[in-house]
């Protein structure tokens, strides 16, 4: 194993306790077990567990993505499988973030950069590749904000793509929640490079507040601002909309960065990348309808991004849990006649309708996907596009949003 024994140190000889023993407590678990055979981590699983056993005072406290830093009573000693690698392996890293294209970004990193390994958030713990490192590895790594609150040691590159209201269900403050991203640059080193677009308001003015305590070389960039060969290179681009080519810009220049290669060489290999599922996904034709499945987005920002991406769609379906974040933009474009008709759906829907006021559309409020996808069907013109693309999270109803696209693709086929 690459730097075994460097890892090794930062378990060795400590009272362990995993919190939370989803997919990285079981990584972290399993990684423990082989150089550590005798180590026996405490293992807690569940809000009320967790905090008990924190109470105990353990020496290093590995912390899951899912648990709250509240549900630990301000124990000492945390860290988390993300923090743990970076301090080991974070020469070797690209961590990418943001409140949305994280996922696509990642990927499309990964892509442009042949023989890297990904992983973090897209579904790979970054425990589970450590067999796979060597001293020329490249890891690209999307790291949520869940990831990034205890860090101690940032990438060596790092890329920040945006900041929305998100997760206020989870944090005290949406400050909080900023600042949790915002560890990416805040715990780089001098050696490091922090790429971040200043076109995301929110984003370009957390940097500027926090430029005397970012010590990486910073990055800006701007979709306004691209030279004429990575223009050429996004032009072979092949998914649409303005904030995949914000997102296909910087991967551009990591890439570039990394790799050394041309922006010709890039742009070829950028032409063959396919996009990824539930992100603004075609899902063909039915019933005489272009349907596209947009579940990814949870935030109204991310779904104004999709309508300005299709040009024209005819109903959309929005709505879910409702975690109390600002839906006055989309309220008003609703109200500017952004669709002719709208699904509203959960909590989160019924809300937008209440802020739309009297609609001058035609609209559902229905929580039952197969009888959404109907009204669809009967009501939309034949031609037209319909849009699943929520601006809430999905855990009402759902496991995830994969889960919501899925259902939501299946009652299509069913019609």
């Amino acid at each position: 194993m690459f730097r075994e024994n460097h890892l090794r140190r930062l378990l060795e000889g400590r009272r362990i306790l995993i919190a939370g023993y989803g997919r990285e407590g079981r990584s972290a678990g399993q990684i423990i077990g082989r150089l550590l055979p005798e180590a026996k981590p405490a293992i807690a699983d569940g809000n009320a567990q967790i905090a008990e056993q924190a109470a105990k005072g353990y020496d290093l406290i590995i912390k899951s993505p899912g648990v709250p830093l509240s549900v630990l009573g301000g124990a000492a000693n945390v860290s988390s499988l993300t923090d743990l690698f970076l301090q080991v392996y974070a020469d070797r890293v690209v961590g990418v973030t943001g409140t949305k294209g994280k996922s696509t970004t990642a990927s499309l990193v990964h892509h442009l950069l042949p023989g890297s390994l990904l992983a973090g958030n897209i579904g790979i713990p970054l425990f589970d590749i450590i067999d796979r490192l060597n001293a020329d590895s490249v890891v690209v790594a999307e790291l949520s904000c869940h990831q990034l609150e205890v860090l101690r040691h940032g990438p060596r590159v790092g890329v920040l793509l945006n900041l929305f209201e998100e997760h206020l269900d989870h944090y005290a403050s949406y400050h909080d929640y900023k600042m949790a991203k915002m560890q990416l640059g805040l715990r780089q080193d001098a050696n490091g490079h922090l790429f971040y677009c200043t076109d995301n308001d929110e984003l370009a003015s957390m940097v500027q507040t926090l430029r005397g305590s970012l010590p990486a070389s910073l990055h800006p960039y701007s979709h306004c601002e691209v030279d004429p060969g990575e223009a050429e290179a996004l032009r072979k681009l092949p998914l649409p909309g303005a904030h995949n080519h914000s997102n296909a810009l910087v991967a551009l220049r990591v890439a570039r960065l990394v790799s050394g290669k041309s922006n010709e060489e890039l742009g070829n290999l950028m032409a063959s990348f396919k996009g990824l599922a539930h992100r603004l996904q075609p899902l063909g034709c039915y019933a005489g309808l272009q349907w596209f499945d947009d579940s990814i987005s949870t935030i109204p920002a991310a779904t104004l991004a999709a309508l300005g991406s299709l040009g024209r769609v005819d109903t959309l379906i929005v709505g879910g849990m409702d975690r109390g974040i600002d839906y006055a933009p989309l309220a008003d474009a609703l109200r500017a006649g952004a669709v002719a008709r709208v699904a509203f759906v959960g909590k989160a829907g019924s809300r937008v309708l209440a802020l739309v006021g009297k609609p001058e559309f035609d609209y559902i409020v229905e929580d039952d996907y197969s009888a959404i996808v109907r009204w669809c069907a009967d009501s939309t013109p034949r031609g037209g596009t319909v849009l699943l693309s929520p601006a809430a999270a999905s855990y009402d109803a759902f496991r995830n949003f994969e889960h919501r696209g899925d259902y939501f693709r299946q009652q299509i086929e069913n019609l």
